[in-house]
């Protein structure tokens, strides 16, 4: 029988077999795994020679052996323990089971009638018996006791079942995300206790009304907090049921309200142009092309167009449209489609419009402030939330050119065919701005959270701007700019862009022929000059990236309700 060998320095208790190239590491352990019959031979380290062990130190193998059989005998007790009580805690759990299922519910008709309302209602019913239906938000179990928190999208609800009612197989298999109606008393909650609303729910009375899978296909073990931002996008009907998504969605509509709120209180009319169109706003580029009954047809980039139609006869208007851009951008404050607040104004000059623009947001964010509800949901979401100071400041492109540079905020050096040069080490080049250079977004929102207030850039050279956009009278003879405007916001960057548009039909002409546009698309757009023209502008305002910098959200996709990118069209 060969036997047992131990190396004290590099042999292993857990991984070794006892063999010259798989020793133990102590002769305790051998012998508990091989017995007192086996031969043994130890040595201090690899560098030794093997040699039997010495009386005393089998003596103290013993007992390490002893040890570890008792450890293990105590163990083995233990789990034969564990394993009887969790059998006989399951039972007592089949055997509950089984004797809830003869537990039949129903409403006590000597009680007062329950008055049905929303969550966000029940303020003035305290003290009266209610009935309210809704999802299972937040589940505890608490001895004889469930609480469950209730959300019907109107607000959350603290219910308590007790008694009968707890001890349903309903109750006892109620899972989170099962849609639920409980009648009972609505009571404020004890003093130095906190609830939603201040109140909660004692139930007398409820039933499921469709339930949720536990186990596996659990709500939580689909979705929750840590998954992966591609499930999360997957999963995006569900994570609307969280309660920051839903918050974020809930002050988007308030956003709205005050929005039209505030167009209205300027005395700016909302009108609602087509989605469908066959003319282009912003360049044929990031158009989405489709066949429309044989014609070529195109989803809008903008409304800007129709809105400048209505003013002869509406004065100025408004409109809140989607709008879609077919470019290949990831970046946090891009989307595909989204939701465009524009306003077109006659008989301005460039500072009212910027002026109109400044008054609409601050407008806007006052309404906000003032209703609490929403108040409470910006302060929910951004705590350090304060309204912009005004005047906005405003600084001309060719400043902000001079701003970048004397901070150091450089552009990537590119080639002739826009590729990006790059040193002897591999690096690519970065330079200077200058003037005819498009400020990148990222340069662009750098330069605004230094700046740390809303920025009013304006006056950008003409190449850099869509065809319609009148230009600045005058100039140097080598570069046209143009009365334009981007509103950039701290964290966020560009959430409004406007301009002046070509009054003269002369001069629209001449811009349809320098883009290569065919004006006969465009000949109701062109009657605007033809039939009493009038100096007149707009601008178009994106609502997932105001809310984001409302909201305090890093990317315009928390913004949507089902956002769309690039890839991104599910669900």
């Amino acid at each position: 029988m060969a036997p047992i060998h131990i190396d004290e320095t590099s042999g292993s208790d857990t991984t070794g077999k006892g063999t010259p190239d798989q020793p133990y590491q102590t002769l305790g352990v051998a012998l508990f795994n091989h017995g007192a019959s086996e031969s043994f031979l130890t040595r201090k380290d690899s560098t030794a020679a093997y040699e039997e062990p010495t009386q005393s130190s089998l003596k103290k193998a013993k007992k390490t052996a002893e040890g570890i059989e008792k450890k293990r005998k105590k163990q083995e007790e233990l789990a034969e323990r564990d394993a009887k009580e969790k059998g006989e805690e399951r039972e007592r759990k089949e055997k509950l089971l089984e004797e809830s299922k003869k537990i039949v519910l129903e409403e006590d008709a000597t009680l007062p009638k329950a008055t049905k309302a929303k969550i966000t209602h029940l303020a003035e019913l305290r003290s009266k018996r209610i009935r309210v239906c809704g999802w299972v938000h937040r589940l505890r179990q608490q001895k004889d006791i469930i609480f469950v928190v209730l959300r019907d999208g109107t607000g959350y609800l603290q219910t308590v079942l007790s008694g009968k009612v707890a001890s349903t197989y309903e109750a006892l298999t109620l899972n989170l995300e099962s849609s639920i109606e409980v009648v009972g008393m609505l009571q404020a909650v004890p003093e130095g206790k906190t609830a939603p609303g201040g109140h909660e729910l004692i139930v007398d009375y409820w039933k499921v009304l469709g339930s949720a899978p536990g186990a596996d296909d659990a709500f939580t073990n689909r979705l929750n907090e840590k998954s992966d931002p591609s499930i999360q996008a997957d999963l995006r009907h569900l994570v609307l049921r969280g309660e920051t998504a839903s918050s974020v969605l809930r002050l988007r509509a308030y956003l709205m309200a005050a929005f039209r709120e505030a167009m209205t209180f300027h005395s700016i009319m909302e009108v609602t142009p087509p989605c469908l169109v066959q003319t282009q706003v912003e360049g044929g580029a990031t158009l989405f092309k489709l066949d429309y009954y044989g014609q070529n047809a195109f989803l809008t980039q903008s409304s800007q167009l129709y809105l400048e139609t209505c003013l002869p006869s509406l004065g100025d208007v408004f409109c809140v449209q989607e709008s879609f851009r077919a470019e290949n951008s990831h970046t946090r404050r891009h989307l595909s489609e989204y939701t465009h607040m524009e306003a077109e104004l006659a008989f301005i000059t460039f500072d009212d419009l910027m002026d109109n623009i400044e008054n609409i947001i601050c407008k806007t964010v006052d309404i906000l402030l003032t209703n609490p509800t929403s108040a409470a949901l910006i302060k929910q979401l951004n705590p350090k939330f304060e309204p912009p100071a005004r005047p906005f400041l405003r600084l001309s492109y060719v400043d902000a050119i001079k701003w970048l540079n004397e901070h150091g905020i450089q552009l990537p050096a590119e080639d002739a065919e826009g590729n990006a040069i790059k040193d002897e080490r591999g690096q690519i080049k970065m330079v200077d701005h200058k003037v005819g250079d498009d400020i990148a977004e990222a340069a662009e929102r750098q330069m605004t959270d230094i700046i740390g207030t809303p920025v009013f850039l304006h006056g950008f050279p003409a190449e850099l701007k869509a065809f319609y956009m009148k230009k600045i009278p005058g100039g140097d003879g080598k570069m046209s700019f143009t009365e334009s405007c981007d509103l950039l916001m701290p964290n966020v960057g560009e959430i409004v862009g406007g301009s002046m548009r070509i009054a003269d039909m002369a001069e629209l002409l001449a811009a349809y022929k320098r883009e290569g546009i065919d004006p006969e698309p465009y000949y109701w757009f062109t009657d605007q000059r033809k039939y009493g023209t009038c100096e007149h502008g707009g601008y178009g305002l994106g609502v997932e990236r105001f809310l984001a910098w409302l909201a305090d959200r890093y990317t315009v996709r928390e913004c949507s309700l089902y956002p769309r990118w690039p890839g991104r069209a599910t669900p």
